[in-house]
């Protein structure tokens, strides 16, 4: 049974926030929940991990993940908000399966507790995170040699249908006892080197993919829509809104490397080839693999989540502010 406090030591405040943090995703967000799962979709060799304060493998950075700033995670890198996005890449949890897991932690919180009612006032009060569907567009509907869904649905289709099927389950994750609850919204992915690659930027108006990044603006503006219906249908719903699209298209241009990823990446995968050298200067790269962010990314994300430095950045209130309303 694991219990995190939400301590941001990143901004110099010990003092717990919640008692308990739970992050639920795919790989952004994965500390190394994939290791001894049968898929392609790891980072448990080096050089992943080669500035973790332990030196351990298994995050898709070259150190700490979003996640590692926050708490304690169900993510796991390959998966989706749809059951079949990344089966190609063998094994993964599912969203629906990580809430599965975490009603398993549910069900051993109301043991230890053993009162109805102090365990859902407890569990009211941790913060819980969710971070996918980055695999649900460049895994699946941007991949129609392995999966259909680009022919059944126009991007603006998909995007209302892959919103109704995570409101369903975030609903799951609200009867689990889950009431201040952080949605990440998706980055330009379409910027990611894997994925300027793989589509190609023929005709886009940018160096990034733009029909892929279009894609996950719709996604995420049904993100915002649902902390608005959530907040206001939901008895004592606190859900606030990401703006990771926001937080990355105004820092990347901080970055020296924007185009090209710190490690040496398989062509297939994007991934770190294995036991290869990464370039020296990791602070100055944007992308540590050819799909994954690097830790100094991930810790500007981290930043401005917790403490928004623009009104754009998060929605309706940042994380701080969040972890210190009352819950009734």
């Amino acid at each position: 049974m694991f219990f995190y406090s939400f301590s941001p030591c990143v901004h110099g405040e010990h003092t717990p926030q919640v008692p308990c943090y739970f992050i639920f995703g795919s790989s952004a967000y994965d500390s190394g929940n994939n290791n001894e799962l049968s898929t392609i979709a790891k980072a448990n060799y080096p050089p992943y991990g080669v500035d973790f304060p332990q030196g351990a493998t298994g995050r898709f950075c070259n150190g700490r993940n979003t996640a590692d700033f926050l708490g304690f995670n169900y993510a796991s890198a390959g998966s989706g908000i749809r059951n079949e996005t990344g089966q190609d890449l063998g094994g993964r949890i599912s969203m629906d399966s990580q809430l599965q897991n975490h009603q398993i932690t549910v069900s051993r919180v109301k043991e230890i507790i053993r009162d109805k009612n102090l365990a859902a006032k407890y569990l009211s009060k941790c913060m819980y995170s969710v971070g996918i569907g980055t695999n649900d567009h460049i895994a699946n509907y941007f991949r129609p040699q392995l999966y259909p869904t680009s022919r059944l649905y126009t991007p603006e289709q998909y995007a209302i249908v892959l919103n109704q099927q995570f409101s369903q389950q975030l609903k799951t994750l609200y009867n689990y006892g889950a009431r201040k609850v952080i949605l990440f919204g998706i980055t330009p992915v379409g910027c990611a080197p894997s994925v300027r690659a793989a589509i190609g930027i023929n005709g886009s108006s940018s160096s990034c993919v733009d029909r892929v990044n279009n894609a996950v603006q719709l996604f995420n503006a049904g993100l915002r829509s649902l902390v608005d219906d959530f907040n206001n249908n939901l008895i004592g719903a606190k859900f606030i809104f990401v703006n990771t699209y926001q937080i990355y298209s105004t820092s990347s241009s901080g970055f020296r490397v924007r185009n090209a990823p710190c490690c040496a990446v398989s062509a297939t995968r994007g991934l770190c080839i294995p036991f290869s050298s990464p370039c020296g200067n990791r602070s100055e790269y944007l992308w540590w693999d050819a799909i994954h962010q690097s830790e100094a990314s991930n810790m500007i994300t981290a930043t401005r989540s917790y403490i928004s430095q623009s009104p754009f950045d998060t929605y309706p209130i940042d994380i701080r502010h969040l972890a210190r309303l009352p819950v009734y």
